[in-house]
């Protein structure tokens, strides 16, 4: 399974930092021109709700969340990061959308800030249970404990191997700890959904579809009956979903895992699929959407391997996969970014890896590289 930092860094931690397409694709059909304000409800299908908020990220300034109607009551899905802002748009939606009705449900698609934020505050307030993957609940309880705790020395370890200066290790360590003041607590208990799984919500069946790389198993909720899916970070129609090697798992490799999960949903979902994305308006052409995002990926895998003829530290390969300037807002994102791509491309048997004379591992493309996939 891929990680999530401990942190949430100064950037956004939905959005990858790799050079991709971005900006209005014309292959793709939005439901709408307009984008949203805060606070502002769009029925995008009979009893699905598109719900707007705003984020204090750079870079990445709302989120989509959803309410669905569910007979007398409403299924909440992911629910906003946990700040007051947040509260009081939802405290509107329960007295206006809602209109006093309970919530029945709470689901997250996955564990980063800004979908679980407000989950434990929306449960005790109605009593409702959370639903979440097993990876992505147990995963997010784990980085909630650790707010308030010094950096470990396996971080420590795995930033000065990817070739961090003292001083940026000294930042990592300044922002260990972070991610459960962003966060309110969970519930003690949670229902475990599956791949795979049927579930009823208003009387129609709905379906959850596991992906993996941006977060450990990332639930997406398709309505056949309806024609639609809400896909969290795992589609994202302007943007790629960061993806990233973490020192919790510094082995993983979540990129091989991403584009197996895109060509896993080109399986799952019919073309004309509606899209309900995290970020971004609502779309078709999700069959295009993921094919361009598997391109992108091994494009910047095939740039990096010319790049590696030479070998190079994870902190040398920022020029060929990032438009971005790298800084101290987003190095530990980028580190990250760059050690998924560079473990990738080691599975695949295309670069070797060693330590150098300065305990920093340096990555070499192979002599003799293995067919192409």
């Amino acid at each position: 399974m891929s990680n999530t930092p401990a942190n949430p860094p100064k950037a956004s931690p939905d959005e990858s930092l790799v050079q991709a397409p971005r900006n209005n694709p014309s292959h793709l059909q939005f439901i709408t021109d307009e984008t949203p304000e805060a606070g502002a409800v769009t029925e995008v299908a009979d009893g699905v709700f598109w719900l707007r908020f705003s984020l204090p990220m750079s870079g990445l300034d709302h989120i989509n969340l959803w309410a669905i109607r569910d007979g007398v009551g409403w299924v909440i899905v992911d629910t906003g990061i946990g700040n007051l802002d947040s509260k009081m748009i939802w405290e509107r939606h329960f007295e206006n959308l809602l209109g006093g009705r309970p919530v029945n449900r709470v689901i997250c698609t996955h564990l980063h800030p800004d979908h679980t934020g407000l989950a434990g505050w929306i449960c005790r307030k109605f009593g409702a249970p959370l639903l979440m993957t097993r990876g992505e609940y147990f995963l997010c309880r784990l980085m909630a404990a650790d707010t308030g705790k010094i950096a470990p020395q396996e971080g420590v370890k795995f930033y000065r191997k990817s070739g961090f200066t003292p001083d940026q290790i000294e930042i990592y360590k300044a922002r260990f700890g972070g991610f459960g003041k962003a966060i309110t607590e969970l519930p003690q208990s949670y229902d475990r959904l599956e791949d795979g799984e049927l579930g009823q919500i208003g009387g129609r069946e709905w379906r959850v579809i596991i992906g993996s790389g941006h977060s450990p198993e990332h639930a997406c909720l398709y309505c056949p009956e309806l024609g639609i899916c809400l896909t969290g970070d795992q589609l994202l129609p302007n943007i790629s979903s960061n993806v990233s090697v973490w020192p919790t798992e510094p082995e993983s490799n979540p990129l091989e895992d991403w584009i197996s999960s895109c060509h896993k949903l080109k399986r799952e979902l019919p073309a004309d699929t509606l899209i309900g994305p995290a970020h971004g308006i609502p779309f078709r052409g999700a069959h295009r959407r993921l094919d361009r995002l598997i391109e992108h990926h091994e494009k910047a895998l095939n740039r990096l391997t010319e790049h590696c003829r030479t070998p190079r530290l994870a902190t040398e390969v920022y020029s060929v996969l990032f438009r971005r300037a790298i800084n101290d807002g987003n190095r530990i994102m980028a580190v990250g970014e760059s050690i998924a791509h560079l473990n990738c491309l080691k599975g695949r048997g295309i670069v070797s890896r060693r330590l150098n004379d300065a305990g920093q591992f340096t990555y070499k493309t192979r002599s003799s590289i293995p067919p192409a996939r």
